[in-house]
């Protein structure tokens, strides 16, 4: 029984490494590197898919100040994932 509690502590640890390594950061993460806090507050991944980001905003003022700061942004999130082509903003639940 010692055994499988071993190796079930070693499965877990080994997937909690992978959820923290920077080579298979999700989009959230890179969203982090690239926005302040606050942004952060006002926007919410909603997919990922064949290069394309799309991201749910709270409000029609900040879609508009996350516009003016698209291909920013665009740019920033490209090098953590060179896949990125890119970032569709559109208003709804956070």
């Amino acid at each position: 029984m010692e055994l499988l509690k071993n190796t079930v502590d070693q499965i877990m640890a080994g997937l909690s490494a992978k959820k923290t390594g920077s080579a298979d950061a999700g989009p959230e993460q890179w969203l982090k590197k690239a926005l302040t806090k606050k942004e952060l507050g006002h926007i919410k991944v909603k997919y990922f898919n064949k290069g394309i980001l799309g991201l749910s905003v709270d409000s029609s003022a900040w879609l508009y100040a996350l516009s003016l700061k698209k291909e920013e942004l665009l740019s920033k999130l490209k090098k953590e994932n060179p896949k990125l082509k890119n970032i569709i903003l559109r208003i709804g639940e956070i």
